[in-house]
């Protein structure tokens, strides 16, 4: 009886010491508002809107010890629209993120599964779209560069993350395209490498996808990039994305610069965010996003902030050639209630000029909202995030 006793408490013990070595976190994030906008398919619009800013997510997070600096990590992670409850991503259980890897706390991370890729992760904080001062609502045109905090989610995905050493963390991946026969079919690819340091941060990195959504032919439409769960910017033969930047911290300010190019080779689409259907566009499109943001804490609790980016294009179909260009200028001012809680005011205007007539490309057409009948569009929101 004593040894039976004694071996149940040892085996409470193991088990209290296994349960103390692991963890599993709830979490998630609403964002919610008012947005009223001047021109949406030629009308004036009041709208309730979610995830104007930031994507309003639930998840699961976890990590087990392994022993060795060795741990299973894992998250789960559904966005949905607060104002009719539907999923974010079309008919996915988990469409925001779905990984599981192993960390290692010398090497470095490796994932498997449903992920953002490597150039949002470390090239994204630094910009404006990405960030809770200015974010989704305040993307670069089309959302060209996949900085935005709603940007493409890549299936099929292996990552790696290294540790961070002297400031510089690096990552690559690799998507699968899934497809018997087609390896190269709607894959992607990539690398990026971060530094920060004090108030320095720094971040360049390249992305290429192969027939993104199936091609042009169609043939793989749901492979790296899928068409059905809306992840898909653009429907092209290839997409390919350089990007640098990098900001400065000091006393209550932070100023940043980011550049970024993409080049869209032999496309069939162009994706309108905030109507979910495909505008059709041929042709090759080349555009270079020059960023300035800056931000300013007037209280622990009151931030202003802005950015202005212009973006610079050339358009191609064979029969017409255009360079077109845009003006897109946010301003945001946010207050906290609490650590969780927050409200904040923001407005974006974006303007668009030398586009081919009759294009999609000459009407503005502001992240998350419908386009504009004409080349300017001007969005003013007002709402509320809550973080948990």
């Amino acid at each position: 009886m004593k040894k039976s006793l004694l071996a149940l408490a040892v085996s409470g013990a193991f088990a209290v010491s296994a349960h103390a070595q692991s963890s599993v976190t709830l979490y998630g994030l609403i964002d919610t508002g008012i947005v009223y906008t001047n021109n949406q398919t030629g009308h004036s619009a009041w709208q309730m809107a979610t995830s104007s800013t930031q994507n309003t997510v639930f998840g699961l997070k976890g990590s087990e010890d392994l022993g060795g600096g060795l741990h299973a990590v894992f998250k789960l992670e559904q966005g949905f629209n607060l104002n009719n409850g539907t999923q974010a991503f079309s008919g996915d259980g988990f469409g925001s993120q779905a990984w599981v890897g192993l960390q290692s706390d010398p090497y470095g991370t490796v994932t498997f599964g449903r992920q953002f890729d490597v150039v949002n992760d470390l090239l994204g904080p630094l910009s404006a779209e990405s960030n809770t001062w200015g974010g989704n609502i305040a993307a670069h045109p089309f959302e060209n560069d996949n900085l935005a905090a709603d940007s493409v989610v890549v299936n099929n995905t292996v990552k790696y993350v290294s540790p961070t050493i002297a400031g510089i963390t690096g990552e690559a991946m690799y998507s699968f395209s899934n497809a018997a026969g087609g390896f190269a079919n709607n894959r992607v690819y990539g690398f990026s490498v971060g530094y920060s340091q004090g108030p320095v941060n720094l971040a360049a990195g390249y992305l290429q996808f192969n027939n993104p959504g199936g091609g042009v032919l169609g043939t793989n439409p749901n492979g790296a990039i899928a068409v059905k769960d809306g992840s898909a910017n653009f429907i092209a033969e290839r997409q390919r994305i350089w990007g640098a930047g990098g900001n400065y911290t000091f006393g209550p300010a932070t100023v940043g610069l980011v550049w970024s190019h993409t080049q869209i080779d032999n496309m069939a689409s162009v994706i309108s965010l905030g109507t979910g259907n495909y505008m059709p566009l041929g042709g090759t499109l080349r555009l270079d996003n020059f960023e300035v943001n800056a931000k300013y804490a007037l209280t622990p609790a009151l931030t202003l902030s802005a950015a202005y980016t212009y973006t610079d294009g050339a358009y191609s179909d064979g029969a017409t050639n255009a360079t077109p260009g845009w003006n897109t200028v946010m301003l945001q001012t946010d207050y906290s209630l609490s650590k969780r809680t927050d409200v904040y005011l923001e407005g974006v205007y974006q303007n668009v000029h030398g586009a081919p007539a009759g294009s999609v490309l000459g009407d503005a057409m502001i992240n998350t909202l419908s386009p504009s009948s004409t080349s300017t569009q001007v969005a003013v929101t007002v709402g509320i995030r809550h973080a948990f």
